[in-house]
């Protein structure tokens, strides 16, 4: 039996987002690419989990605390008294915004296939995890592939966002096992930044041809940034233009864009309609600070689209 729409797996953190560039000024948030996403589609109505660990600390209690508040199930939500919940800067610069971590040897890096709570991922109709997710550890990247099976095997979609962090792991590795990964998803969520490092260049036609004989799934949706997005349908392209705003931070602007894609997806939406509304809702979140304060209500989102 579905019980949730969107289970989420990766690692949350706690975000330093700073609020003046140059200046030694930071808010305090939440981030976590799966976290936001899970978030993100939350807030427009879908039913939610998420599956991770965090700290048995302050900052662990207080993830629980926010996916309690916006209506996200935290049973799959593990603590770990001998390891700490993550945490990361942001800083603002003519450049954009660059990034700083703390997290190795985290809770959530700690994840192990054995600590999954199959039950939650069998009751899902969208598992979905992140380059991030493969990336903070070897036992976190058993850990996804383990869902990803149990998923597979439940009949639940699997959706991927390539996510690519290459601080994290090197170059060869990440596509390898991205390359694995996106075999055994149903939907294929990489954007053209990321994928220039594996392809060499930044064409969305080549890019998506690559994507395509590296074995994608029939659904791809090729992220552009402000140049909106790619959707590919089992070879058949549809370019869907973003909604031009006044940025201030994209923080977490692509995970906004997959819990909502997500989200219209499970109410019925085509995937030209669903890419559509993510692309207005992951505008929308740019027009704050932080990675999840400024994930947009539907309200939101439909006021934009019809401005556009």
């Amino acid at each position: 039996m579905t019980e949730f729409d969107v289970v989420g797996l990766g690692e949350a953190l706690i975000e330093f987002n700073q609020t003046r560039p140059g200046q030694p000024e930071y808010r305090q948030g939440f981030g976590g690419d799966t976290s936001n996403a899970v978030i993100a589609a939350a807030r427009q109505g879908a039913r939610c989990a998420y599956l991770t660990r965090v700290g048995e600390d302050a900052f662990g209690q207080q993830l629980l605390d926010l996916w309690e508040a916006e209506g996200v199930d935290t049973r799959g939500v593990q603590r770990d008294a001998d390891a700490h919940t993550g945490v990361y800067f942001v800083q603002h610069g003519p450049d954009g915004h660059v990034f700083s971590y703390l997290r190795r040897d985290s809770a959530a890096a700690r994840m192990r296939p054995e600590h999954i709570d199959v039950d939650l991922v069998e009751r899902a109709r969208f598992l979905h995890v992140s380059g991030i997710s493969l990336a903070i550890s070897d036992s976190a990247c058993d850990t996804v592939f383990a869902a990803i099976a149990r998923a597979r095997s439940a009949g639940v979609q699997v959706s991927l966002d390539s996510n690519l962090r290459l601080g994290l792991w090197p170059l060869d590795r990440a596509r390898a096992i991205l390359r694995e990964a996106l075999r055994h998803a149903d939907l294929f969520l990489p954007s053209l930044d990321d994928l220039r490092h594996f392809t060499g260049h930044e064409d969305p036609g080549r890019t998506l041809d690559w994507i395509r004989e590296a074995g994608a799934p029939d659904t791809v949706v090729l992220k552009l940034g402000k140049d909106g997005a790619m959707l590919d349908e089992g070879g058949r392209r549809t370019a869907i233009a973003s909604q031009r705003v006044q940025a201030v931070d994209a923080t977490g602007a692509g995970d906004c864009f997959a819990g909502n894609l997500l989200a219209r997806r499970c109410q019925g939406d085509a995937w030209q309609d669903a890419v559509r509304y993510a692309n207005a809702a992951a505008a929308l979140s740019t027009l704050g600070y932080g990675a999840v304060d400024p994930l947009p209500r539907p309200g939101q989102v439909r006021q934009l689209l019809q401005q556009g």
